[in-house]
């Protein structure tokens, strides 16, 4: 069975900030933005298997497919706009 950690936060603080944000942008015009931004979510596994695994457990729900970007490497991602919404396994020893 493969194993795997997602490294998640507190989903109603995480949205809570983003109304923050989204409401100190408006009411302040002045403040830049970037052309484009990403939330990333991480996914910790030891082999490839739990990686991937991982990574498409987060992908599923955005439908959106799994890349093998290679090396060890998986991602997937699902873009709002100019903001991404992206779900990475990175091999462990890129980690240390």
């Amino acid at each position: 069975m493969s194993e795997y950690v997602i490294r998640s936060g507190d989903r109603a603080a995480f949205l809570a900030g983003l109304r923050e944000l989204v409401g100190f942008l408006t009411a302040n015009p002045a403040v830049v933005v970037p052309r484009h931004a990403s939330v990333a979510v991480l996914v910790d596994a030891s082999d490839s298997a739990s990686r991937r695994e991982g990574v498409e457990s987060v992908a599923a729900p955005l439908g959106v497919p799994t890349e093998d970007i290679g090396q060890g490497y998986f991602n997937a991602r699902r873009d709002f706009g100019p903001i991404a919404y992206v779900v990475v396994a990175i091999p462990p020893e890129e980690r240390q």
